[in-house]
């Protein structure tokens, strides 16, 4: 059964899985993460690609992730095993399959080919792919844009330093891309491991600029993301004010009321809308856990 796209799920923290690691893929049926990533690309040595694929395939088909998005990211077609990737994972379940260094709409034609109906995210990890973010974005089959900022620091040629300064431009490019074309818009990973306050502060600033969510490379980043992409308990009471005072027959038809002495427009009420949504989405996927 091919599975159905929701797009309003939360996507706070989305956990890259080596694909090759038979514990690893076990003890993702446990993790608090919004989102799995079951790799068969970067984390999977050559000689290994094999085992990963039958590994992941078989994982996704016996489930057990309860309420855990698992994705699969294949290798390139461009490689020796991304065609035996799409075909292995045709059909079986999983939740989306991201395709690596997308650089235009072409690449994930190519891989949709090879595919049933399973959702498209598309790493978002080159120069080329920058340029052409926008017809990425609209391409049929794509749900979600998922930032490769490793990949794109190297082929930059770039420092990696904190507040991600040469990044930024291609951040912006990526989520004004995946807005536009109202698609699901993922931040890339933290490498420091031990830098917690490091960490916290980059997903600060990838839930400000409006990512959904972010990639991670280890179970102990899946508390602290969780908690900085979740709205603040402050933030949802100030919106579920907004929200019933316009839904006051006194409020029917204005554009502009007031709201504990503040101003409100119509725009704050569906921003207020949508921040309280995603805090039930994420109540209730906390019930499920």
């Amino acid at each position: 059964m091919i599975p159905q796209f929701d797009a309003n799920r939360p996507r706070r923290s989305v956990l890259y899985m080596p694909g090759a690691n038979a514990r690893a893929l076990e003890k993702a049926r446990t993790l608090d993460a919004d989102a799995l990533i079951l790799d068969l690309e970067d984390a999977v040595a050559p000689d290994a690609k094999e085992l990963a694929r039958t590994q992941v395939a078989d994982a996704v088909k016996a489930g057990g992730y309860g309420p855990r998005e698992v994705i699969v990211r294949v290798n390139g077609l461009d490689t020796p095993w991304g065609a035996d990737d799409l075909a292995a994972m045709k059909g079986i379940g999983a939740a989306g399959v991201l395709i690596p260094k997308v650089n235009a709409p072409g690449d994930l034609d190519a891989a949709a080919k090879l595919l049933a109906d399973e959702p498209l995210w598309a790493m978002m990890e080159t120069p080329a792919a920058m340029f052409t973010a926008r017809d990425i974005a609209h391409h049929p089959r794509l749900c979600v844009m998922v930032m490769g900022t490793n990949d794109l620091v190297k082929e930059l040629k770039a420092a990696r330093v904190p507040g991600r300064g040469p990044l930024v431009t291609g951040l912006q490019l990526s989520l004004f891309a995946a807005r536009e074309a109202g698609l699901v818009a993922i931040d890339g990973v933290f490498n420091g491991i031990k830098d917690e306050d490091g960490f916290r502060a980059e997903c600060a600033q990838g839930r400000d600029f409006g990512f959904d969510g972010k990639t991670l490379i280890h179970p102990s980043q899946i508390a602290p993301c969780n908690a900085v992409f979740a709205p603040a308990a402050e933030a949802v009471a100030e919106a579920r004010a907004i929200i019933a005072a316009f839904d006051t027959p006194e409020a029917k038809g204005k554009g502009v009321i007031t709201v504990d002495g503040k101003m409100v427009e119509l725009l704050h009420a569906d921003e207020a809308r949508r921040l309280v949504a995603v805090s039930d989405a994420i109540a209730a996927r906390e019930a499920q856990a």
